[in-house]
């Protein structure tokens, strides 16, 4: 049994003509607007708490925000695939094919790596 991971893009801060895209919180708000698509939707009462969903979320890489945007989204809802996509395009913002790779995890008995 293989399992292949979907793929994610990343929707970067930086426009591709190189400046930062404004305003500053640009990845949580649009992160925000895509937090209800997540495993078993978007659920009242206890799981309506604020957060994320692991399919759309922000993140400061080499310190350019970033928006990362799982393909399993596109099969959650297409429409809001296309709405983050558009909303890159329609920005002029750099996306690029990643993989978000964890931290590695501390050793034992010792501390985290830099």
């Amino acid at each position: 049994m293989s399992f292949v991971k979907p793929r994610q893009i990343f929707i970067q801060g930086i426009t591709n003509q190189g400046r930062a895209f404004r305003p500053s919180d640009w990845a949580e708000r649009l992160a925000g607007a895509m937090s209800c698509f997540r495993p078993g939707g978007g659920a009242g009462g206890i799981s309506a708490a604020i957060g994320y969903s692991p399919f759309c979320f922000p993140r400061v890489i080499d310190g350019v925000k970033c928006v990362i945007v799982s393909e399993k989204l596109k099969d959650i809802e297409p429409m809001a695939w296309d709405f983050v996509l558009n909303f890159a395009r329609d920005n002029d913002l750099v996306v690029v094919d990643a993989c978000l790779v964890p931290d590695k995890p501390a050793e034992p008995g010792g501390s985290a790596p830099n």
